[in-house]
């Protein structure tokens, strides 16, 4: 049987993919066992239990699990790479099981400076999908650590983290904003609000009318429960005000976005009170991408019915 087990494996969770050797996608499997929360077992457990009863195929993994903290560590790649040159700076680890998984390198910019992991492999997927944007674009992947990244030639040649999820968390856990907004719902106009006033707040930024939750909310303008809302709508519009402010965004040039549809949509709504229309997401990037890279280093051959497959 030809194939891959294709593995996204990041901070909090494990997602494994099986291929078919024309590269369809045949089944998916999600487990919580990020590099932070193993099972009982470790690596090898996560990995028996996550593709028990799939077939003997190749093994090929991104993320976390390439970290300092993770199963091996992975050299990042300086910018501008490409994915022949992902593939060809891949390592491996040996498994319990006596057989191999391969590990993606990471990616650095080196002016910022900046690191990914994960995305760059989601980048590949990203532009197999979509082929388009190869020659020039920019890609919107939002998280816990949202990635803005430009490609050119087919080549990542320079991208931007923001912390906006992260940030979230923190005001959500342990500021006095979060508590405002202890039971939260959910307000599209709240979160309308709060990408507006990101939008016109200039140099200064949205960190300086944070405060204006708690403002509002005094003033009975915006209720406790639709504080998260407005708040995620401020770094949400953050985001785009930045981008645009350094001509990384442009209402006139292509952006794509890549990742989880309901995070991916909020994107689209702040986007759109910027003058900007997004696409749809491009979903399973992740998945595509390690066939992309798989296919490139030769751990799997190239068949036919591939262009279809994606």
């Amino acid at each position: 049987m030809t194939g891959l087990i294709a593995l996204d494996w990041g901070s909090s969770s494990l997602r494994a993919f099986r291929f078919d050797g024309a590269g369809r996608l045949a089944q998916t499997r999600a487990r919580p066992w990020g590099v932070r929360q193993l099972p009982a077992g470790g690596y090898d457990a996560a990995l028996a239990d996550v593709t028990a009863g799939w077939p003997a195929l190749p093994r090929l993994a991104c993320g976390m699990v390439g970290s300092r903290n993770g199963w091996r560590e992975m050299p990042y790649l300086d910018l501008p790479a490409d994915a022949a040159q992902l593939a060809g700076a891949l390592g491996a680890v040996h498994a319990a099981d006596g057989s191999d998984v391969h590990l993606v390198p990471g990616l650095r910019d080196p002016h910022g400076p900046d690191l990914m992991r994960g995305e760059e492999t989601q980048l590949v997927g990203a532009l197999a999908l979509r082929p388009a944007l190869a020659g020039a674009g920019t890609f919107i992947l939002p998280g816990t650590h949202s990635k803005w990244a430009t490609v050119q030639g087919g080549a990542v040649t320079g991208f931007r983290t923001l912390m906006t999820g992260e940030l979230f968390a923190v005001l959500q856990q342990h500021s006095m904003l979060g508590a405002i907004g202890a039971e939260a719902a959910d307000d599209a106009a709240a979160f309308a609000r709060g990408v507006a006033t990101a939008r016109d707040s200039g140099a200064a930024g949205a960190l300086s009318r944070l405060f204006s939750a708690r403002a509002l909310m005094l003033d009975g303008a915006l209720a406790p429960a639709s504080v998260p809302d407005y708040l995620s709508g401020l770094l949400i519009g953050e985001e785009f005000r930045a981008a645009l402010a350094d001509g990384l965004a442009r209402p006139d040039a292509p952006l794509q976005l890549v990742g989880d549809d309901a995070l991916c949509e909020r994107y689209r709504r702040a986007a759109a009170l910027f003058g900007i229309e997004l696409p749809a997401p491009l979903a399973d990037a992740a998945a595509h991408g390690l066939w992309q890279l798989a296919v490139q280093a030769r751990l799997v051959q190239r068949h036919p019915e591939e262009s279809r497959a994606c």
